[in-house]
């Protein structure tokens, strides 16, 4: 009888889980204008992508404008509270991550 021979499969490395850390938080919205309000942690320009994460809300998309005390701004500085139209609703507490 002969001998069957295994073939020896090799596994996929493991992906490397890198844990991002929040670049703001979410202080308030507005939601018959869709605007969140966000604290941010460090500079951010108009233009990033950005990662809204809280208990119930889940959902990134470009920061296409902000506006600090109702004038348009290219960036926001770090401490600065800054006003975000969003697609989705967000909450007070969700953080926000730079994709």
């Amino acid at each position: 009888m002969p001998k069957e021979t295994v073939k020896k499969v090799k596994k996929a490395p493991a992906k490397k889980v890198v844990a991002m850390k929040p670049i703001g938080a979410v202080t308030h919205f507005y939601g018959h204008l869709s605007v969140a309000i966000v604290k941010f942690k460090k500079a951010v320009e108009a233009g990033t992508k950005l990662h809204y994460k809280g208990a119930t809300t889940d959902f990134a998309e470009v920061a296409k404008s902000m506006q600090y005390d109702h004038k348009p701004i290219e960036a926001a500085k770090k401490g600065q509270e800054v006003g975000i139209k969003v697609k989705d609703k967000v909450r007070e507490g969700d953080e926000v991550f730079e994709e």
